[in-house]
């Protein structure tokens, strides 16, 4: 299937990243890092991924500089567990997903194009396929970015409750 590419990832996956852990930079507030970031506690941050597959995929992380999950802490892995607890809330809440996909990618070989060990949460949808896809076998995202940070953003600045069960 062929997608409406991002000409910026193009780039980015072509090795013309920026300099350095782009996560570090983002939690850093670098001003050449577009700021994806939609909540952030000591211990852990949430980010909108730059890509999305779906509208509200995020990106949980540690503050902290690490390439793999054995690595956290107890109280990290505790803080990653209660921020994906409140993610699914604002997701559910706001998207009404039928599902997700959630995992990590770590290393180069698995898919992970950032070392610095982060937790993807895609929300999923029945009949994903468009007409886009039908036609042109192009995928079409539905929210823009900024929209999605500005929705997430206010949901995880209060308390999201799981709205129901699935």
């Amino acid at each position: 299937m062929d997608y409406f590419f991002n000409f910026e990832k193009i780039a980015y996956l072509k090795n013309n990243k920026p300099d350095g852990c782009i996560l570090c930079r983002l939690l850093d507030g670098d001003p050449q890092i577009t700021d994806t970031i939609i909540h952030r506690n000591e211990d852990i941050a949430v980010s909108l991924n730059l890509y999305p597959y779906n509208p509200g995929h995020c990106l949980i992380f540690p503050v902290r500089h690490i390439k793999d999950i054995r690595d956290l802490s107890e109280t990290e892995r505790r803080s990653q567990d209660t921020m994906l607890d409140k993610v699914l809330g604002a997701l559910d809440a706001l998207y009404k997903p039928s599902g997700y996909n959630i995992g990590f990618n770590m290393g180069l070989e698995a898919g992970a194009s950032i070392e610095h060990i982060h937790l993807h949460v895609i929300p999923r949808y029945p009949h994903e396929l468009g007409i886009a896809e039908l036609l042109g076998g192009k995928r079409v995202l539905v929210e823009d970015l900024r929209k999605s940070k500005e929705r997430l953003t206010e949901a995880l600045s209060g308390d999201s409750k799981r709205p129901g069960k699935h």
